[in-house]
């Protein structure tokens, strides 16, 4: 009785706040949907031949929809898998876990929302390479598109010219995200925003982030605590073909030898050819260093990125993902066809890949894709 008083009462708050009148029309809606999936993956350059797994990926969803463009919603999800290895009469292991996928709440209006709980945030104008990539770990190559939330509140504007603007606070996020060397320090708060604008042919926006580098081991390096600036910068045009930029700078205020400042810089295209279907092609460049001083480029990685997509039919789509990584001299090769049904996807990937090394976007996944081998995955959304 005490829980359904207190929830009466936040709605009421809630509704209040956003303007809500009795001559409002308000309308309530929740659904239940799901994504299921499951795959097996032979590999016999792995230290186990096959790979079996599930996940599920149950979500509930709330929203209070007003007049006057207003809008409360939320969502729950969790993330529920298990995988199993094998080595045919020799040896076998298995995993999983259940974890929260997303869980927040949001309150809309005409020019504004604030998003709040655990969610998914991420922006720029890299598609492959993403030097902007400072909250999640979307593997362009995955066909689910699967990556962790993040804790925090996130607030934007929209202006009416279609400019935005972006604030945001988190907490309690430690695990390391996209291209971080270190994980975030605990119980430390982190903060930023991003100002995105239109401009002749396309948008640009200028991104800040702060926050507290955890402790942690490198090679022979052991960190402390540092704090950590974040800027970022990037660009997208369509000027016949799609051009963009994106570059950031990750300066940490001690001196940590060659950590101290990291660079990553992405020069991309994109293009649409008029051949059968229509085949689109994206190239990208990444450069990304670390140095002791600033800009002093002394120490780069260099990766390039070629990814085609074809159209065989309404249903059937071939694509084709290249990475080479030019300091290391490797090459990082992906082929799908993906078939769609009503409810069901199906992908078949075949993959040559480097046996032991890791592209930077997958540093914290599980290499089961290191050597040369066969996938397939069959989605369920419901």
């Amino acid at each position: 009785m005490v829980k359904q008083l207190l929830c009466s009462i936040l709605l009421g708050f809630l509704l209040i706040q956003m303007g809500y009148t009795q001559e409002d029309s308000l309308k309530m809606s929740a659904r239940w949907e799901g994504q299921a999936s499951a795959f097996t993956l032979f590999n016999p350059d792995n230290n186990l031949d096959f790979y079996f797994g599930g996940r599920y990926l149950p979500a509930f969803s709330w929203e209070a929809q007003m007049s006057r463009e207003r809008l409360v919603d939320l969502e729950v999800s969790a993330n529920i898998f298990g995988t199993a290895g094998i080595r045919p009469f020799d040896s076998a292991i298995t995993s999983g876990d259940i974890r929260p996928y997303r869980a927040w709440m949001r309150f809309s209006g005409p020019q504004a929302e604030l998003r709040i709980g655990l969610q998914k945030i991420n922006f720029g104008s890299a598609s492959i390479l993403r030097p902007l990539m400072w909250f999640d770990q979307i593997d362009p190559r995955d066909p689910l598109q699967l990556t962790d939330g993040v804790w925090g509140m996130l607030g934007r504007y929209y202006f009416l010219n279609n400019a935005n603007i972006w604030l945001w606070g988190l907490y309690g996020n430690k695990n390391r995200r996209g291209f971080d060397f270190a994980p975030t320090a605990r119980r430390t708060p982190e903060f930023g925003g991003r100002f995105q604008f239109p401009t002749p042919g396309g948008e640009a926006a200028v991104t800040y982030h702060h926050r507290t580098a955890g402790i942690s081991t490198l090679g022979n390096f052991e960190f402390a605590d540092t704090p950590e600036h974040r800027m970022g910068l990037d660009g997208k045009w369509d000027l016949k073909i799609g051009l963009w930029v994106e570059a950031t700078w990750v300066h940490k205020t001690r001196n940590l030898g060659i950590f101290t400042n990291q660079n990553l810089i992405n020069v991309g295209m994109d293009y649409t050819f008029g051949i059968g279907n229509g085949v689109n092609v994206i190239v990208e460049q990444l450069v990304l260093t670390f140095d002791e001083k600033a800009f002093a480029f002394e120490n780069t990685f260099t990766l390039s990125a070629l990814s085609a997509s074809y159209p065989l039919g309404l249903f059937d789509n071939l694509s084709a993902i290249t990475y080479y990584d030019w300091t290391n001299k490797n090459l990082y090769n992906t082929l799908r066809w993906q078939h769609s049904f009503s409810a069901w996807t199906l992908n078949v990937l075949a993959f040559w890949n480097p046996k032991d090394a890791q592209l930077p976007q997958q540093q914290f996944t599980e290499n089961l894709f290191g050597g040369r081998g066969l996938q397939v995955l069959a989605v369920f959304n419901h």
